[in-house]
């Protein structure tokens, strides 16, 4: 480590599997995993960019569970940027790390078990655990921060936002500079990917947005644009002038909203609005449409997650509202925000963007 606390660069090269690379390169790495029950031998893709100037390690990855493709997307684009022609330090990009769940379209791995609960993992473990054992080893470990990408579950929408431990004020600094409207100070959940990092000291921030098995326009070009953001914060990429924007804001508390009873989801409140105490969500009818009721705001807040299915069973978790201590700034964030990043905005007003 430097006097910094991050991998130092001149000290020693950078092995990934049995790929070393020298500064200046850029490599594929092909992590062997678990073939399939066909014999095909499978391999996690790394691609590592590597600064000709020493820097921070910053990984970056997608698919822990393998239906969420938005952050497929998001570092396939991240990879074609030509900003990373000036990279300080080290870029580890990892599309895909579910490689079984992505094959199958499906959150988890063959044996039902959910990679991001199988942390740290073990070489002789389980199929979940000896992944989780290759990805910490070969990428985390050898990383000073991270970036995770997620999606909503099947049918179950996310507004993007930052999820991280703002008790750590290195990873507080990045959030805010990733540019979404809000950030969810998270806890750790034991076995996940972030709590096991945050116990090495390396600070890990999940990207949410969208849904399973989607690809949103509007989450990738936001997802992309934040991990820039995050990069040029970080001294990895040289800063340049931008637009001032709305402050991303802090959510107070966090609670999902669930089916009183069930039924059919009609008039549901829409992914980004603001709602007040008592206001309307959606409504639940009968087939026949002889009794309905209302699904109420339990308190002001922000639509964050919503189911997109227009069934419920009782006690379905159907709306996710995040309380603010300023719904009007929040409410002006979300809209600039949007607007920003709509997917109307065009190739050469996109080329732009990308750059602030």
């Amino acid at each position: 480590m430097n006097r910094s606390g991050m991998k130092n660069e001149k000290a020693a090269p950078l092995t990934i599997g049995d790929t070393e690379i020298l500064p200046g390169q850029r490599v594929n790495v092909d992590l062997p995993i678990a073939n399939l029950y066909t014999a095909t031998s499978l391999r996690m893709p790394v691609k590592v960019l590597r600064g000709k100037r020493p820097g921070p390690v910053l990984f970056v990855s997608a698919a822990i569970h393998g239906d969420e493709l938005n952050g497929v997307e998001i570092v396939r684009r991240l990879l074609k940027r030509k900003a990373l022609r000036t990279l300080r330090g080290t870029l580890l990009a990892v599309p895909i790390v579910n490689v079984h769940g992505f094959i199958d379209q499906s959150r988890y791995l063959p044996d039902r078990r959910d990679l991001n609960r199988s942390f740290p993992g073990s070489a002789r473990g389980s199929i979940a655990g000896r992944l989780a054992n290759t990805f910490m080893k070969q990428i985390v470990l050898k990383s000073d921060f991270g970036i995770d990408l997620h999606t909503g579950a099947v049918d179950r929408a996310n507004l993007p936002q930052i999820r991280a431990n703002l008790d750590d004020p290195k990873i507080t600094d990045l959030a805010k500079a990733f540019g979404v409207p809000v950030i969810v100070n998270a806890a750790m959940r034991d076995g996940s990917l972030r709590a096991c990092a945050d116990g090495h000291d390396i600070p890990v921030m999940i990207y949410e947005a969208g849904e399973a098995l989607r690809f949103d326009e509007l989450s990738i070009r936001a997802g992309v644009r934040g991990i820039l953001r995050v990069m040029r914060q970080l001294g990895m990429l040289p800063k340049v002038r931008s637009a001032e924007r709305a402050p991303a804001l802090t959510a107070r508390s966090t609670s999902w909203v669930r089916a009183p009873t069930s039924g059919i989801v009609t008039s549901p409140a829409k992914l980004g609005s603001r709602v007040r105490e008592g206001e309307r969500l959606a409504a639940i009818s009968d087939p026949l449409g002889e009794t309905e009721e209302a699904v109420l705001a339990p308190f002001e807040g922000l639509v964050i997650g919503s189911s997109r299915l227009p069934l419920a069973h009782e006690g379905d978790a159907l709306f996710h509202l995040a309380a603010f201590s300023s719904m009007g700034r929040v409410e002006n964030a979300v809209e600039e925000f949007v607007s920003t990043h709509a997917p109307g905005l065009g190739r050469k007003v996109e080329e732009t963007l990308l750059e602030t």
